[in-house]
């Protein structure tokens, strides 16, 4: 009977529970890029990387390619699922109609926090995917918002249902002058301007009306079969021992982490009415390179599922979906996709750790 009860109890909780994650918000809205995009790249014409329209990618969940650079779901795909919400459909689908509530999605792959005219100024202009800058889905959002809402009172209070996901955004703006030779002093000195396009996105989001938002940072890129591919190095001790992920780059990712993070809390001061959550992708992925076995992944973590071979399998002349690539039989037993991004299943665990782990600071769930 008492065993019964406990039964009955831990049912009750987790009914609670699921109702609670259900009703806390009534939309989504996302900015980013190929991380956290569900077409918008695709529709835009895909140009740099075509082959994100078809097989491999989107295999996994979908069945066909969605312009989602994995295999399957993203991290902004299951907490629309945590919180009993529809996949985020892509700006560039509903911008003209149909009359959308549950959010939209306006990031897009290749995007960077910084306008595209900064790297144009560069000379690295040209190896740009898109122009569609954080700025520029910051305008899309502006044109939607009479969609939506008509009045202030009614903007508020629809706003304060919904949760806005700002990033991860500025990745690329590392990115792409690292794969043309940039040092990572000369990343050191984009981070201010990154973070300040970032936390000037996340202000004047608060005063269109939104309350609470997630700003993730990055993850750890000396981790990704692109860098480990690029930045091979003969000395060992260049290497974590543990993952072994590049120990310079993981550290500028944290740097760049703990810049956003103090900026983040400059900002919780100007606006202490809105809820301003960190989310750390680099931790809560971090656990998964540590003890990847724990987590499933017996392909391994830092071989990338679809690509052209080589040591960590990113071969830019072959690269997942182009001619001489292939994709493994089972990606879920895979932390990387393609060599850049990661897989549904990696996201899926980086998401749990956001949603219920307690890798958002303050936590997401409260």
């Amino acid at each position: 009977m008492k065993a019964m009860k406990i039964l009955v109890f831990f049912l009750l909780c987790c009914l609670s529970s699921e109702s609670v994650l259900s009703a806390r918000y009534e939309a989504i809205f996302n900015f980013g890029d190929s991380l956290s995009d569900t077409g918008n790249f695709l529709r835009s014409g895909a140009l740099a990387f075509p082959v994100i329209g078809k097989l491999p990618y989107g295999q996994t969940f979908f069945r066909h390619a969605t312009g989602r650079c994995s295999d399957g779901r993203l991290i902004v795909d299951f907490i629309a699922e945590a919180f009993g919400l529809p996949h985020l459909p892509p700006y560039l689908a509903v911008a003209k109609g149909p009359h959308v509530r549950a959010g939209v999605n306006f990031a897009v792959a290749g995007a960077t926090a910084l306008d595209s005219s900064f790297f144009y100024a560069q000379k690295i202009g040209p190896l740009l995917w898109t122009n569609d800058s954080l700025s520029v889905q910051l305008r899309w959002f502006r044109n939607l918002k009479s969609s939506l809402c008509t009045t202030k009172h009614e903007c508020e209070e629809y706003f304060k249902k919904s949760l806005f996901l700002v990033g991860e955004i500025g990745g690329n703006d590392y990115n792409y002058p690292s794969f043309v030779g940039g040092s990572i002093k000369q990343l050191h000195a984009l981070v201010p301007p990154v973070v300040g396009a970032i936390t000037r996105a996340v202000s004047m989001l608060i005063e269109e009306g939104a309350v609470d938002l997630v700003v993730p940072g990055n993850l750890p890129v000396g981790c990704s079969a692109v860098y480990l591919t690029l930045f091979r190095n003969p000395d060992r001790s260049a290497y974590d021992p543990r993952t072994g992920c590049l120990r310079a780059y993981n550290a500028f990712a944290k740097y760049h982490n703990n810049y956003l993070k103090q900026e983040l809390q400059n900002l919780r001061e100007q606006y202490p009415h809105a809820r301003i959550m960190y989310a750390d992708y680099y931790s809560a992925s971090k656990s998964i390179y540590h003890t990847p076995k724990h987590y499933g992944f017996y392909g391994g973590t830092l071989r990338a599922c679809c690509g052209g071979g080589g040591p960590y399998n990113f071969n830019n002349s072959a690269r997942c979906g182009h001619t001489g690539s292939t994709a493994c039989r089972d990606p879920s037993a895979f932390v990387n996709w393609d060599g850049i991004h990661l897989t549904e299943s990696a996201y899926h665990h980086i998401a749990k750790g956001l949603i219920y782990g307690g890798f958002t600071s303050p936590p997401l769930l409260t």
